[in-house]
């Protein structure tokens, strides 16, 4: 049932829970303290009587004087009730119209009852005066009736009380809750109106409660990362469609020209040669963006295992040494480490590094790749030499489609930009960083594996 009350209610009600046990808990204990007072102030009473009672016998000098002293000092006392007996059962003194029917002895004072009354009351023995061989019964009672009554009067006042108090304590409870939620109201106000449009909206991380200021935080910089996110996919579409819309509207553009008129068979056999090369760059970047969006998505790595990054890296050198050789390129390599990951996509990394810096090496240059092993990672580093890329550039490298010059293209490529996306997305797979550096006619790419 609770759940399907807000949360204004539920705190509503539990506060009016806690306060009418409070008032109610509070009100039986001033009932018990107050019959508790009254029982001792009946035993103070009774005592007090019953020692002048045994002060009486004591000194009376005969049952006739007993009587009348008795009589004299106790008759005139309203409430108050006296039966004396002399061992045989003989009544020496009895208080108009009383006798002990039956008595409750279980109670801190005991009670009697006469008539339908009860009566608090106290039993004693004492000898007369003039025969001090005689045991006497004493019982001397006391009404409760007036105590019953305030008793029962203070019972209906306070539940009265109790029940304006615990309906006052509900509404204050209620107003507290809800001027204490109006904050979350107001974070509950703005997360509507985040949209695709207006990613930009946070929370007042200042204008609310301690409480609630860890969740406005962080719901700021889950905020934050969406933006991201959202950007870089919206980023990407655009990158996306300007890739795809150049390479298909060549193969529409040159399918409709060889479809206009006939051509000859050689003719034919060069476009679709041409053609399927495109399609075949197509097929690459598609693979390519697959791939990216399985490591972004945190997929866990297909095979892990300990391997030497040196001796990946060389036997990458002797697959690009004849791309190297026709550019007059040096290639080179040293140091040692170990890496516990995927040997495919290590290499595959790797590979998209040397591939970018053959690219961008001029002839006589030269790569260098180093394997430094330290004590949380393995760092591998490729170096080559060349035209200084810009500072504001750096950071954007490996974003996916960028490309450093404005016209977006590299006559000698047919690289689609995914290549330094993918060299990051494989670092972050296996939980280490890619960093670029640029200056002094070199430019170096880090890659940190964490060992």
């Amino acid at each position: 049932m609770l759940r399907h009350l807000s949360l204004t209610s539920r705190l509503t009600v539990f506060f009016t829970i806690v306060a009418a046990t409070v008032v109610l808990g509070l009100g039986f204990m001033l009932l018990y303290a107050t019959d508790q007072h009254f029982k001792e102030l009946d035993r103070t009473t009774l005592q007090d009587k019953q020692r002048l009672i045994t002060e009486i016998l004591a000194n009376a000098p005969s049952p006739a004087d007993a009587r009348l002293r008795l009589n004299e000092a106790l008759n005139h006392h309203h409430g108050l009730h006296v039966l004396v007996k002399a061992p045989g059962g003989e009544v020496i003194f009895q208080t108009q119209g009383f006798s002990a029917d039956r008595s409750q002895e279980g109670h801190a004072l005991p009670t009697r009852v006469h008539e339908g009354q009860d009566f608090h009351a106290i039993h004693a023995q004492s000898s007369p005066g003039y025969d001090q061989t005689q045991r006497f019964d004493i019982t001397v009672a006391i009404e409760t009736a007036h105590h019953q009554q305030f008793l029962a009067e203070l019972q209906g006042s306070l539940a009265i009380y109790a029940v304006i108090a615990t309906l006052i304590s509900g509404a204050l409870g209620w107003l507290a809750a809800h001027q204490g939620l109006t904050p979350l109201r107001d974070m509950k106000t703005r997360a509507a109106g985040v949209t695709g449009q207006q990613l930009e909206r946070r929370m007042p991380v200042e204008a609310v409660p301690i409480e609630m200021a860890d969740l406005a935080r962080e719901l700021n910089q889950m905020l934050d990362r969406l933006q991201e996110d959202f950007l870089r996919l919206s980023e990407f579409s655009s990158d996306l469609a300007h890739e795809l819309r150049t390479p298909i509207s060549n193969l529409l553009t040159q399918t409709q020209v060889t479809l206009s008129t006939d051509r000859d068979a050689h003719t034919y056999r060069d476009i679709l040669a041409s053609n399927a090369e495109e399609l075949q760059r197509l097929a690459r970047m598609v693979s390519d963006m697959l791939f990216l969006a399985k490591t972004e998505r945190g997929v866990d790595l297909p095979n892990k295992e300990r391997f030497s990054a040196a001796r990946e890296v060389r036997a990458l050198l002797e697959f690009y040494d004849a791309v190297a050789d026709e550019k007059r390129i040096r290639l080179s390599t040293h140091g040692e480490g170990q890496i516990f990951g995927d040997r495919l996509m290590f290499r595959r990394a790797v590979s998209n590094l040397l591939s970018n810096a053959l690219r961008h090496t001029p002839d006589d240059g030269a790569v260098h790749i180093a394997v430094v092993e330290g004590g949380a990672a393995t760092e591998i580093t490729v170096e080559n030499t060349g035209q200084d890329i810009d500072p504001l550039v750096l950071p954007r490298l490996f974003d996916r489609f960028y490309r450093a010059d404005p016209a977006r293209s590299h006559p000698d490529s047919d690289g689609s930009g995914l290549g330094l996306s993918i060299t990051k997305a494989i670092v972050e797979a296996h939980g280490g960083k890619a960093s670029a550096l640029s200056g002094e006619g070199k430019t170096r790419f880090s890659l940190s594996f964490p060992r």
